[in-house]
């Protein structure tokens, strides 16, 4: 299959034949192919001679040099995410979704640069941008998400960079991603997402004018729950900037854990579709009791994100979050830990249920919600039994 028959793939398509190129899952020696790429397990790398090492060179991305520099396990997996982004020129993978957060900052960003970062950002992004970020000496200004192509208005000559996450992973706000993008490249700005959410399958970021696009392949790319990965997807401008960082931050990552990926991204779109609907399920009833405050989730026709979520994405994904009217912190408490189907638990986008309390930090905007809250990751599991898994929580205040 030439290339240009796969950039006219389906995603749903992409999924499954990603990264399978025939050197990387056949050997004429043996007379046929597998349907996977091996794991590639390496540190070593031995040449035929040294013309042969030579030749590699240090700059080569899918040729066997060192075994930090990745073997055909890691490339297939890179390659199949680089599939999913229209316009992308490639893919680095980085030991978790922190990690590449942290690299692509620190590969776009200088001393004495100024970023934009969206106020509801995931708290460990929040965290590196006022510790080793400050301490490199880039200075971080919190922005509204629901700034839109006002952000114009806190670009600076020092202003090289904005970090967009949407819907934000604890308040779910969505942002205007294309008024910012189209901002961002007219003042000569680059942006970054977080795409955790909804992955390129329900929002293909480098299509709505983002640089960089970022997943914690953790969550819904590996969805068992069962590996820890991170990835930084680019433009052909941006991509010999992230490949050189990584390169000199020693990033890398476990081929076996490559594979994991592999195996969950293959199924990304049914699971996906599952994970939308029983999460749909789940909140239209939550919308209906008379305990919850008010549920936040982007695909309610209700929430205020609605209408730019209805045009710039492809579908939702089963996370969400939800108040509960007039209760307190204790009150809480006993909802969550009545539950049983719901795991109480950091991350989501595996093929389980969790629930944990949100408690959102705020610096450029102001969290006015006196109602406590509560983040829910729903699963794979039949709704009508975590709806009654959630009864038991409401029975329990």
């Amino acid at each position: 299959m030439s290339k240009s028959d796969d950039d006219n793939l389906r995603p749903a398509t992409k999924l499954v034949q990603g990264g399978r190129r025939p050197e990387w899952t056949g050997d004429p020696r043996l007379g046929g192919s597998v349907v996977n790429p091996p794991v590639w397990r390496a540190s070593t790398i031995l040449y035929d001679n040294i013309a042969d090492l030579e030749a590699r060179g240090h700059a080569t991305h899918d040729k066997l040099y060192y075994g930090r520099r990745g073997t055909p396990t890691v490339w297939a997996l890179a390659d199949a995410l680089t599939g999913m982004e229209p316009g992308a020129a490639g893919t680095l993978l980085y030991p978790s979704g922190v990690a590449a957060n942290s690299a692509g900052l620190l590969a776009l960003l200088a001393p004495g640069d100024h970023l934009l970062m969206v106020d509801s950002a995931y708290e460990p992004t929040r965290a590196f941008c006022d510790g080793l970020l400050t301490r490199y000496g880039v200075t971080t200004t919190y922005y509204d998400p629901l700034i839109g192509a006002g952000i114009a208005d806190l670009i600076t000559p020092a202003t090289k960079l904005i970090f967009l996450e949407s819907p934000g992973s604890l308040t779910f706000e969505v942002q205007d991603i294309p008024a910012i993008t189209r901002v961002a490249r007219e003042r000569g700005v680059l942006t970054m997402l977080d795409n955790t959410w909804a992955t390129p399958l329900l929002f293909p970021a480098l299509a709505h004018g983002v640089d960089v696009t970022m997943m914690s392949l953790t969550k819904y790319v590996g969805g068992h729950s069962d590996a820890m990965m991170g990835s930084l997807t680019a433009t052909k401008a941006v991509w010999p900037r992230l490949r050189s960082a990584a390169y000199q931050l020693g990033q890398a990552v476990s081929p076996d854990d490559c594979a994991l990926m592999l195996r969950g991204l293959r199924t990304l779109d049914v699971r996906m579709a599952r994970h939308g609907e029983n999460g749909l399920a789940v909140a239209n009833w939550l919308a209906a009791r008379p305990e919850v405050g008010r549920v936040l989730h982007p695909a309610l026709p209700g929430d205020p994100g609605h209408a730019i979520w209805s045009r710039d994405f492809g579908g939702t994904s089963g996370l969400f979050g939800f108040t509960l009217k007039g209760a307190d912190i204790a009150a809480r408490a006993r909802f969550i830990d009545a539950l049983s189907l719901f795991g109480i638990g950091f991350s989501w986008g595996g093929y389980e249920s969790l629930v944990v309390p949100g408690n959102p930090i705020r610096t450029a905007t102001e969290w006015t919600d006196p109602d406590p809250l509560i983040r829910l990751s729903v699963g794979l599991e039949d709704p009508v039994d975590l709806i009654a898994d959630l009864e038991r929580g409401f029975a329990a205040l």
